[in-house]
């Protein structure tokens, strides 16, 4: 599963080759085996995108239509707005910054499917600067 491509892993997911859930628990494990020395991501939130994945499963097995990418877990930055979660730019400003909205991909990302398993880390407000 870690070296498909996501639209590899989309279509192993809607072949019920493999689960949504199975992927995301997947994805998880590495970035928790990974993280501490790369530090890509800011936060994580592995509970909430394993039942997200779970959901997407569920529609699978009851033959809902599903978006392009259902189940694939991906990660975004952490400059784009969730209602989930701390949306903090990597700046000590915003380090308890909730957001009251989701941002327009996010929507997109979510509408198409996609599990969000985290906010990755970046130069302060994507700026550039390091």
């Amino acid at each position: 599963m870690v070296d498909q491509t996501a639209l590899q892993l989309r279509d192993a997911i809607a072949g019920k080759q493999v689960s949504s859930r199975e992927a995301t628990e997947t994805c998880l494990r590495r970035i928790e085996q990974l993280d501490p020395k790369i530090r890509a991501f800011i936060s994580c939130d592995g509970d909430r995108a394993v039942a997200e994945a779970a959901r997407v499963d569920e529609r699978l097995a009851a033959g809902e239509e599903v978006g392009a990418l259902a189940g694939v877990p991906v990660a975004i930055k952490d400059n784009l707005c969730t209602r989930f979660g701390k949306t903090t730019c990597a700046s000590r400003i915003l380090a308890n910054f909730a957001s009251p909205y989701d941002a327009h991909v996010v929507e997109r990302l979510q509408g198409a499917g996609a599990v969000i398993v985290g906010k990755t880390n970046l130069d302060e407000f994507a700026m550039g600067s390091s």
